[in-house]
């Protein structure tokens, strides 16, 4: 692996999920990107939601990094983004130190992990309603629980009144923590949500306005000036001649609209990048699949919300069904759902799907799945050979009511313990509910 020069980053990191992060991250994108500076975006962890934010907020595309799903060469290959950047900014999930409890490919999964290996200070956005010096005992830990993870400062975020802010800088200087910022309570800037986290960004009424808002707040209360100037890379691994993944197909028509969009960035960018050609369309506008496509790729998003509109979508459905008589198709999560016979909404309302695979999946039973998944694929999914093994995340509420195909791979959990969610196949037709994030390679063994 060969040494090369790194873009100096940030990690936005929070104690835990719900403190404002988002919002911090997406309004110093955009500030620091309006002062001129090229900003590459990252996403700490497996969330699929928030990149498509940070691209709306930077105008250069974000990419996941996660420590527990890829190996060192794909996070290499991935770092390698920033090559032309002036600094990174890495949003952080969860709580700065959660991750499993098993070591993946390259670590736990924690924002920390991810933080440590490159060499980014930690900004912790940090909650400070209900409390005052006392929030510096919080700053204090995160700041120390590692010493060996950089340590920027703190952003306050929720502060009430000048008084409070008084207060809480008082707890910090104390301590030696440097604030940042402090962003006063504010409760108008915030993004609509629903189930899995946020409302996708080609979703949001006026998303440029509402990204145009936060930096003005962000610009107003946080010194950009310290903001760039912790930023570093010191101690980082360096940046090697790595792969991202190859295609599983020459031409992959790929469904994008508002109702399949959960795919990984680096997937898409290393098919291209490999000479694939990727064919998007639309099932909601009634699209069929590319009639020259090699494989029909169906990504996880929100069927349960347009079912009735996939239903009613003849030339789409008559296009993939003819599509999978010859050929692969393969569907992730919701795209899994929309291949089966039925999918039934959160008003027990049953809508007929493609009837490719034996699946009915229900709405109305909701039971939330969450997770790492490491599968072993007992068939092959297009390109992907049987036998192959997979790191990916499972993330939804619908659950499985009838099942009658064989399963697609051997899943099990972070801690290696069985999966029943199996996925399944049916002539040229596979599907999971994981959101494949990488192959391993053949030597892994964890």
């Amino acid at each position: 692996m060969s040494a090369r020069h790194q873009t100096p980053g940030l990690m936005i990191a929070a104690p835990a999920s719900g403190t404002g992060k988002t919002t911090v991250m997406l309004g110093l994108l955009r500030a620091l990107t309006e002062d001129g500076l090229s900003v590459q975006p990252f996403k700490s962890g497996p969330d699929y939601i928030d990149p498509a934010f940070h691209r709306a907020a930077s105008g250069r595309p974000s990419f996941n990094l996660d420590s527990w799903a890829m190996e060192d060469d794909l996070i290499a290959a991935i770092a390698a983004q920033a090559a032309g950047a002036d600094m990174v900014l890495a949003e952080g999930s969860m709580g700065l130190f959660d991750g499993v409890a098993s070591k993946g490919a390259a670590g736990n999964g924690a924002s920390a992990d991810m933080a440590r290996r490159m060499g980014w200070p930690i900004v912790l956005v940090l909650d400070v309603s209900g409390q005052a010096q006392s929030a510096a005992a919080t700053a204090l830990g995160f700041s120390s629980l590692d010493p060996g993870l950089p340590f920027a400062g703190v952003i306050l975020n929720r502060v009430a009144s000048p008084r409070h802010e008084r207060l809480v800088r008082k707890g910090m200087e104390a301590v030696g923590i440097p604030v940042l910022g402090a962003l006063p309570r504010r409760g108008d800037l915030t993004l609509p949500e629903r189930h899995l986290g946020l409302v996708q960004a080609v979703e949001h009424p006026d998303l440029d306005r509402a990204i145009a808002e936060f930096a003005v707040f962000l610009r107003a209360h946080v010194d950009l000036d310290a903001i760039r100037g912790a930023a570093s890379a010191s101690g980082a691994a360096p940046l090697g001649d790595g792969n991202l993944p190859a295609p599983p197909a020459q031409r992959i028509a790929m469904a994008r609209d508002a109702a399949f969009s959960f795919v990984y960035p680096h997937l898409i960018e290393g098919w291209r990048r490999a000479g694939a050609e990727i064919l998007p369309f639309s099932p909601l506008a009634d699209e069929a699949p590319a009639d020259h496509a090699d494989l029909v790729w169906l990504p996880g998003g929100y069927p349960e919300l347009h079912a009735g509109t996939i239903a009613a979508a003849a030339t789409f459905l008559s296009g993939l069904r003819r599509h999978a008589e010859t050929r692969p198709v393969h569907g992730e999560c919701g795209g899994y759902m929309v291949l089966g016979r039925g999918l039934i909404d959160k008003s027990s309302e049953r809508h007929r799907m493609a009837g490719l695979l034996g699946l009915v999946t229900s709405h109305a039973q909701r039971k939330m799945h969450l997770g790492y998944r490491h599968a072993e694929l007992l068939v092959p999914v297009s390109g992907l050979a049987a036998g192959t093994r997979l790191r990916g995340h499972e993330f939804h509420y619908s659950t499985i009511v009838e099942q009658s195909d064989s399963p697609l791979a051997i899943v099990t959990d972070a801690e290696g313990a069985a999966v029943a969610e199996s996925g399944s196949h049916r002539g040229h037709v596979t599907g999971s509910y994981f959101h494949m994030i990488a192959p391993l390679n053949p030597v892994d063994v964890s």
